[in-house]
């Protein structure tokens, strides 16, 4: 069965770098831009990961991943945070984030981190 992740990310480049490279991954993607949009799309359908950007229009991706961790719906989806702030990355781990990647970011490392995180999944 196909994996899907939700890549939430507001800037396009990005955006478009990471879909490109995980659908020729095979993995099946949702992209959302802000915090509400994710929020509309979890209402048809969850996903088997998520990637959070901490930097959003409409929010921040670490409350964002802290919420998801206290849901009882999403709570066992993990969460891989994104950021270029190094700061970050401590927020994200106290907000119970599975793995934290630094912008910019190596391509084979994303795929090497997703693919650890859904094989610990559905074991």
């Amino acid at each position: 069965m196909t994996k899907r992740i939700h890549v939430l990310e507001d800037d396009n480049d990005i955006s478009f770098i990471i879909e490109y490279l995980l659908k020729n991954e095979g993995y099946e993607l949702q992209i959302s831009s802000t915090v509400s949009e994710l929020k509309s799309k979890l209402r048809d359908s969850l996903p088997d990961l998520f990637i959070i950007d901490v930097m959003l229009p409409d929010g921040n991706g670490i409350e964002i991943c802290d919420d998801l961790k206290n849901d009882l719906f999403t709570k066992h989806i993990p969460v891989i945070v994104m950021s270029a702030n190094p700061r970050s990355k401590q927020m994200s781990t106290q907000a119970c984030a599975d793995d934290y990647i630094s912008k910019p970011f190596d391509v084979d490392d994303v795929v090497k981190r997703i693919n650890n995180l859904l094989v610990k999944k559905t074991a």
